[in-house]
């Protein structure tokens, strides 16, 4: 079988999409030297930019750009997924095409198989995203491209009911199996390597920390306020740290951190740290007393589950795909009034045993996760088409 790979987003490597397109890679090269079976395959890697990661002899990279046309947009996005990933296909005599992310391929004039990793529906659950006319007409081609498909994937239960109810997408279409995290979360981070990147920041343990991105989806203008208030309760309420890159094609859906701090008056107790290194982060979340993370909105939650790998407490939002990752693991808030956020942050940084338990099975529960067990899933649905 040849099997044709979209994974565009091996270019983005710290997003969650390309964290995920990197570690679907590398199990399915991993596989295929530890099966026989796998090496009957060809498995072809269509990119836009080259990548040095490695790969077995039965997989073969191939990166291009629509001819007359290479400026890094949406428009040249919109060509690649919907011309030249399947021009290429279609000359490599793909059987499968598995792209990576939900994308505007639609495929209608081969025998070719298209199966869709869909991660979530952010713009159509919030059109704010939409706020132009190429980004309504790259989504739109979107939804048709995952209209279109032979198949989905998905990584929450949640994501699957937004595909069935906002989309009309079948069910009997659809598969849910749930994703892992960057394997440096599984390993343990010593004393050592926590103090020097805490070091680096300027950072002292037991900081609450907040991090996954500044979009307003993420409320952390809510946590923001929160400690605001919490800090004029309780004179011991320790620092807050933020991390998080600001990014210009995502406003006016920002949070602009630094602003909103400044007019609390909340001064030298918050720290904003801007993009952090993935390698950094393991020790960032080790370091913390409490990860506070009340999302509006998530296709899956990583940033959840990478703090409960490392053992740090969780307090997140009861919404959307969370629950399913925390489970009975992590502490949730019901809505996002600022004033329950208070309430449970005081309640759990004030009881010291409470963290200890949520430490522990925190980590029972994040063992529950791995890639293997994903692309399991993911060889049994190409297998079947």
């Amino acid at each position: 079988m040849h099997i044709g790979i979209n994974a565009s987003f091996l270019r983005k490597p710290y997003t969650g999409i390309g964290q995920v397109t990197t570690h679907v890679l590398d199990e399915l090269a991993k596989r295929s030297i530890e099966d026989k079976s796998m090496k009957n395959h060809k498995f072809f890697v269509y990119l836009e930019e080259d990548d040095d990661i490695e790969l077995p002899k039965n997989f073969h990279k191939k990166s291009f750009l629509p001819k007359f046309y290479k400026r890094d947009d949406l428009f040249r996005k919109l060509l690649w997924e919907k011309q030249c990933v399947l021009k290429q296909a279609r000359k490599d005599k793909c059987n499968i095409l598995f792209s990576l992310y939900q994308c505007a391929t639609i495929n209608k004039y081969t025998d070719i198989k298209h199966v869709i990793l869909v991660h979530d529906v952010i713009p159509h659950i919030f059109p704010e995203y939409l706020d132009n006319f190429r980004k309504k007409t790259y989504w739109q081609q979107v939804e048709k491209g995952m209209y279109a498909s032979n198949k989905i994937i998905t990584v929450s239960e949640h994501t699957k009911i937004d595909l069935e109810k906002k989309l009309n997408i079948k069910s009997a279409k659809i598969v849910v199996d749930k994703i892992a995290v960057d394997p440096i979360f599984k390993n343990d981070c010593c004393d050592e390597c926590v103090d020097k990147v805490l070091d680096k920041y300027k950072l002292k343990k037991g900081y609450i920390y907040s991090g996954g991105g500044l979009e307003l989806r993420k409320n952390t203008q809510g946590v923001l306020r929160a400690y605001k208030q919490l800090k004029d309760k309780w004179k011991d309420t320790p620092d807050l740290v933020i991390s998080g890159k600001l990014m210009p094609e995502l406003s006016p859906m920002i949070t602009d951190v630094e602003k909103i701090a400044g007019e609390l008056g909340l001064g030298s107790c918050v720290h904003i740290l801007g993009f952090v290194q993935q390698g950094e982060l393991p020790a960032l979340y080790k370091g913390a007393r409490l990860f506070v993370f009340p999302s509006r909105y998530e296709g899956f939650g990583m940033p959840v589950l990478e703090a409960m790998n490392m053992g740090t407490p969780v307090l997140t939002a009861r919404n959307s795909s969370l629950e399913e990752v925390g489970g009975d693991a992590v502490e949730y808030v019901e809505t996002d009034e600022v004033d329950e956020l208070v309430e449970k942050m005081e309640k759990i940084l004030k009881d010291d045993e409470k963290l200890k338990k949520m430490s522990v099975e925190a980590q029972e529960r994040a063992k529950e996760f791995s890639w293997k067990k994903f692309v399991d899933t993911v060889c049994e649905i190409i297998c079947e088409q």
